[in-house]
């Protein structure tokens, strides 16, 4: 893709594809950059209990110590997965799944952009990468930037709703005024005024909060599915640094009619695509 063969945004790129390596999926080999996870804030406690509750926080990590961690897998052992879930490409490069559900065969697959990984690449749950390759991307398009991953069904269990994120079903694309909101991996939970259509074919301009990693994230409007985010709009405004401060450059998302009605169009794996329906 263009961001991987330019090198980033170190390198000159084609106009059409110059946002999506502002910060969009980013690989750690390519940079020279060590690799990066996400870090959460750690909640801490208040420093001072009363002995009735202290004595029972400490019964419960004496308990929950002994028990060891909690699984993350589900009782099957399968990893679930949904829409806004952290993913692994090829082992360096960190991305967001936009969603994942079924298509007209019945195959399990998801979405995430193109410039993460094209055809052949593996890839991973970054919640659980020693669990190995859940999925293989088997079609994309450089152009509307997604890239079809197929999932083993054998590992992975799909979710309609990742972390408090539901996805519940398609919606038409958003227009002026509308406010959208994403889960990516790396800035999680944001939302933002609709700006309308972007400058090039299928894409969205949102003033939603992305950094690196953040690529492919689901944004929705009213918990139906709109788009996947691309990039940063402009170089000429500061990167999102604090998501609850929208001072900074919109993002870039294209639109998942434009994508699913591309995939139908060509017939790729992913035609008739359907997400995971919301569980009852």
């Amino acid at each position: 893709s263009c961001c991987h063969a330019g090198g980033g945004a170190l390198q000159p790129l084609p106009k059409w594809c110059y946002a999506s390596c502002l910060w969009g999926g980013y690989t750690a080999r390519m940079l020279n950059l060590p690799v990066v996870t996400a870090h959460r804030p750690r909640r801490t406690a208040p420093r001072k209990l009363n002995g009735v509750i202290a004595s029972a926080l400490a019964l419960l990590v004496v308990t929950m110590s002994a028990a060891g961690p909690a699984p993350r897998a589900a009782a099957d052992d399968k990893l679930p997965i949904g829409g806004g879930a952290g993913i692994v490409i090829n082992g360096d490069t960190f991305c967001t799944l936009t969603t994942i559900g079924t298509d007209k065969t019945g195959a399990l697959v998801g979405l995430t952009s193109a410039h993460c990984g094209g055809p052949g690449a593996q890839g991973a749950s970054e919640d659980a990468q020693d669990r190995g390759v859940i999925g293989t991307v088997v079609a994309g398009n450089d152009n509307l930037d997604y890239a079809v991953i197929r999932f083993d069904p054998a590992k992975v269990t799909p979710v309609a709703n990742w972390e408090g994120f539901l996805i519940d079903g398609i919606g038409p694309d958003p227009v002026l005024g509308q406010v959208a909101c994403k889960l990516g991996r790396t800035t999680g939970y944001s939302c933002g005024v609709t700006w309308g259509p972007g400058q090039d074919p299928g894409t969205i301009v949102n003033q939603v909060c992305g950094q690196p990693g953040d690529s492919g994230a689901p944004v929705t409007v009213d918990n139906k599915l709109v788009g996947m985010l691309h990039g940063a709009f402009t170089e000429d405004l500061p990167t999102c640094v604090v998501k609850f401060i929208p001072l900074h450059t919109p993002a870039v998302t294209m639109s998942i009619n434009a994508v699913l009605g591309d995939i139908n169009d060509k017939d790729r794996p992913g035609a008739g695509f359907v997400p995971t329906p919301v569980a009852p």
